[in-house]
């Protein structure tokens, strides 16, 4: 299990190992270019690393944003700022795959509530299509419950949104 001690905000020097790691997880994620990176790095309510205990290298991320409010162009977002007067938001976690099972997106979630200021919901989704069963039963486990679905990607995407009461 990763301990809380090996997250941290993200540095400068982490962003080109967390765009790989981003775009090597599509579609499970949504790709990324610099820029995009650069405006969640101006944005996020919080943006975690977890390192490896061996190394210290990242061994996944998390991007949080705060909501709604943002103008951002996200059809997942806007889905939750419609329905929700005040949230937390999951944008993207990816953990590598040589790290899968040692607890760090647990624990990536658990800083990012830690961080919540008061706020009364976490949300986030997970594909359905493509399926990705392995972060739908994470989300379960964690105490998720679906809220709703949605199609993105004109059709070739489709949603299930999940909230954890705070």
């Amino acid at each position: 299990m990763l301990a809380e001690a090996l997250l941290r905000p993200v540095e400068p020097a982490d962003l080109s190992t967390v765009l790989a790691m981003n775009n090597d997880a599509v579609p499970a994620v949504n790709h990324l270019d610099a820029d995009d990176l650069s405006w969640f790095s101006g944005v996020a309510h919080t943006f975690l690393v977890a390192c490896h205990s061996d190394t210290g290298d990242p061994a996944g991320f998390l991007i949080g944003l705060e909501g709604p409010g943002l103008g951002y162009r996200s059809d997942n977002y806007r889905w939750f700022c419609e329905r929700y007067e005040r949230f937390i938001y999951v944008d993207r976690v990816v953990v590598a795959p040589d790290a899968w099972g040692a607890g760090i997106g647990r624990a990536l979630y658990s800083g990012f509530v830690a961080a919540a200021d008061n706020y009364p919901v976490l949300c986030a989704e997970v594909n359905l299509l493509p399926r990705n069963d392995r972060s739908l039963a994470f989300h379960e486990a964690f105490g998720f419950v679906p809220v709703g679905e949605q199609d993105t990607g004109g059709g070739s995407r489709r949603v299930q949104m999940l909230a954890l009461d705070l």
